[in-house]
């Protein structure tokens, strides 16, 4: 699967320490596991010449004080809660300071944050999403970026998932409603 590096971004989704680090309020190990995967995904897009942006999912402590059903904390607990090591991105990435790192407060890193400014600024238009977790902010960016005309291409062997099934579900579900699914190996730029 080929991709120009000039409209192409790696989009990270939440490889934060309340993740993918064994002392995370939401730890699960394969979340942990995709550390690698993902670094060399970005390793091979940065030396082609393609974009690198980071989600941090950030929730301010008094976020769902006033909300009438949507409720994060009530749903997984406390989670990267704004200030947090928690919140941090794990200490394996290599994060640039050309890349771009996006904060946002839901599953979905479109909503209510600058990823479409910066992702049109760029000349962006093909996305591959990787990172965690497979079936919730991975699968809820990339569905929000197929509506948004962007190319969305889930990276099915660079996810952190909770079980196996949850990660065949998102693959299953990008590549049958709105995008398409591809492996590190497949991926070339050119």
């Amino acid at each position: 699967m080929a991709f120009d590096p000039t409209a192409t971004a790696v989009v990270v989704v939440d490889m934060q320490n309340g993740f993918c680090h064994p002392d995370g309020s939401l730890y699960a190990e394969p979340s942990e596991a995709a550390i690698e995967p993902v670094t060399a995904l970005v390793d091979r897009a940065r030396e082609a010449g393609a974009s690198v942006v980071y989600t941090r999912d950030v929730h301010p402590p008094e976020q769902f004080d006033e909300t009438h059903y949507y409720d994060e904390f009530d749903r997984w607990g406390e989670h990267v809660v704004e200030g947090s090591w928690d919140a941090e991105l794990v200490d394996d990435l290599d994060v640039r300071d050309g890349d771009h790192v996006v904060e946002k407060h839901t599953y979905d890193a479109f909503y209510r944050t600058d990823l479409e400014g910066h992702l049109d600024a760029h000349g962006v238009d093909d996305l591959l999403i990787c990172g965690t977790l497979a079936n919730v902010c991975v699968l809820h960016t990339a569905g929000s970026a197929g509506l948004r005309d962007y190319r969305p291409v889930v990276v099915e062997d660079a996810l952190g998932y909770i079980t196996e099934e949850h990660r065949e579900y998102a693959v299953d579900h990008a590549d049958w409603l709105f995008g398409e699914t591809t492996t590190r190996d497949a991926v070339a730029f050119a």
